[in-house]
């Protein structure tokens, strides 16, 4: 679908097809000899062709409409906010691939040379104190250009600066969309699509391997491709696949387990793909990038299973710029990856780029692909003393924030920029403001008025917003008193039906995918074909420890016609947690 500004650029070209046709009539009336009429007709169907293959270029970006409060977003109220330039490393030059909005520019940033096409990687820190990058690629002059990309393979590349430049030392195996992450057993695991490769150090040898995935009775959501992990508190991990689906895994390697039947991107329209999750101290992150209109949505979760949506883009094309202003104006970015430190933060985006759409991007061309990274905002560390609830009622909430290398919290802070409290408030310039400050040691704890702060049951962080002394963004999140942040997570599949004399046993599969055990709760039986009581069968759950799977068994009359299909709705009821329903189509009596 064409929107926006390509919507009217298309109209206006679609306008002048048709006059040009008009114009073939005319010139097809009048006096003119046959060859000339010939000559005309031969250049203006040139000129048709021309635009009409321009239209349908414009076709694959879609200029998404932006919703009318982003307008009043301030500093920090996006994600993409925390992009800062990158460094100047090398010389500025133009002798290098790439088409105009590319060019001059610092080529030691990533991963890059004329020979090779890289595509979609992420770094770790190594214990050698060098810097790891799995990426994949292939040849620039591999015969279908960019579309050689199903054939690519990993490499494993090394620097010495998180930035680079990195230098290929070896390669991984074949495989696209690298991510690598490590187990609870210290063993290293590079995700590709259709795979794994294991290795007990990031210096391999790599294994090749296959996950199983266990869709319990959902819907996979567009598929088990693009796939992002992230290790919890207890070694589990937490997947999220490409088209928004929620997964878990015991120990990063065995079954990956469905649990969300629904995505949990944003509803709104977009071509969703390349999901990032990253875990810090204090929640949840997830960047998903909708390729179409090139924009990327930001989210955050406590558990990895319900997911909010934070306004403003996540990153646009742009983002990318160095120290000097040089600006180097990729055509698209995808691929997100994010460098972490030893709290889990976000200390640089790593992207895939390219200069110009992926099908013009043909063999030993002038055009390629590449690896960047680029520096981002580090959240800060923050810590709510308060013990008790904060609502509207709160007077006062006071916030420790910890000093760090090269952070002076008492130095540093522009007191008055700053605002705290619910993200849905201070994004746009509100919540609680300061009241008074005190010196802890190294650190800053701050006194915040209550009014304003906007905290509710939705909120599961609150929101630290502002300035520096020198203009530069300041944040950082912190966990608030009420909340448990590590719960239970019970998960249940679809009811299975026996018929015994005039009655049905049922059974149903029910499995904690928390990482702390549970308490007693309610499951329910719903037929959603009934009217006034449509509760049909009930029974309770026992304490279940993590990872623990149980067969729950119910009985119910004989009120179901034969063969007939029936949607049915399974409901998990615990008293501190929101239900969790599973809806699907059942035959109970075959």
């Amino acid at each position: 679908m064409i929107k926006g500004e390509n919507l009217t650029k298309f109209r206006t070209k679609l306008n002048l097809v048709k006059g040009f046709f008009l114009l073939l009539a005319f010139l097809n009336q009048i006096n003119l000899n046959m060859r000339s009429k010939k000559k005309i007709n031969v250049l203006i169907s040139s000129l048709l062709l021309l635009m009409l293959c321009s239209s349908i270029s414009n076709a694959q970006v879609a200029e998404r409409e932006r919703p009318k409060e982003w307008d009043n977003l301030i500093l920090g109220g996006r994600f993409m906010d925390r992009f800062f330039p990158m460094p100047i490393q090398g010389e500025l030059t133009s002798d290098t691939w790439g088409a105009a909005n590319v060019v001059p520019r610092y080529t030691e940033n990533g991963l890059e040379n004329n020979e090779w096409s890289y595509w979609g990687g992420n770094a770790k820190l190594g214990a050698d104190g060098k810097y790891h990058l799995f990426v994949c690629g292939w040849r620039e002059d591999s015969p279908k250009g960019h579309m050689q990309w199903p054939r690519s393979s990993v490499f494993h590349a090394v620097a010495d600066n998180s930035f680079g430049p990195y230098s290929v030392k070896d390669t991984v195996g074949s495989g696209h969309n690298p991510e690598v992450f490590q187990l609870e057993d210290g063993r290293y695991v590079v995700y590709v699509i259709n795979g794994y490769y294991i290795a007990d150090n990031l210096n391999g040898p790599w294994e090749k391997g296959e996950f199983e995935f266990n869709k319990r009775d959902r819907k996979i959501i567009e598929g088990l491709s693009n796939l992002t992990f992230a290790k919890r508190e207890d070694g589990t991990y937490l997947m999220v696949c490409r088209g928004g689906g929620v997964w878990f895994s015991k120990t990063g390697i065995s079954p990956y387990n469905q649990v969300s039947a629904e995505r949990v991107y944003p509803p709104v329209e977009g071509r969703f793909e390349d999901p990032l999750i990253w875990k810090t101290n204090v929640q949840y992150h997830l960047i998903v990038n909708d390729w179409l209109g090139r924009i990327a949505w930001y989210l955050r979760s406590k558990d990895g299973i319900n997911w909010k949506t934070d306004p403003g883009e996540a990153y646009l094309p742009g983002v990318a710029k160095y120290e000097d202003g040089t600006v180097v104006d990729w055509f698209k970015y995808e691929r997100i990856k994010v460098l972490q430190d030893k709290y889990g933060r976000a200390t640089q985006a790593h992207f895939a780029v390219i200069d110009t759409l992926k099908r013009q991007d043909k063999m030993s061309d002038n055009h390629s692909s590449k690896h960047i990274c680029i520096p981002l905002t580090v959240g800060r560390l923050l810590t709510i003393l308060n013990s008790e609830k904060i609502d509207s009622k709160t007077k006062t909430i006071k916030v420790k924030v910890e000093a760090e290398k090269g952070f002076n919290p008492q130095l540093d802070i522009d007191l008055e920029s700053l605002r705290f409290g619910a993200s849905e408030q201070v994004n746009f310039g509100r919540g609680s403001k300061v009241l008074k400050t005190e010196n802890s040691g190294d650190d800053l704890i701050i006194t915040f008025e209550g009014n304003g702060n906007g905290l509710t049951d939705e909120n599961f962080a609150a929101k630290l917003l502002g300035k520096l002394k020198d203009g530069n963004l300041l944040f950082g999140y912190a966990r608030l008193p009420q909340v448990d942040y590590i719960e239970p997570a019970l998960s249940s599949r679809l009811p299975v039906f026996q018929k015994d004399s005039n009655r049905y046993i049922i059974e149903v599969e029910v499995q904690n995918f928390g990482q702390v055990k549970s308490e007693i709760t309610k499951l329910k039986l719903v037929n959603k074909k009934e009217v006034g009581e449509p509760v049909f069968a009930e029974a309770e759950i026992p304490v279940l420890q993590p990872f623990e799977k149980i067969i729950i068994e119910l009985s119910c009359d004989d009120t179901f016609e034969k063969k007939s299909e029936y949607y049915m709705e399974v409901i998990i009821e615990s008293e501190n947690q929101k239900p969790v329903t599973l809806k699907g189509r059942v035959v109970p009596n075959k």
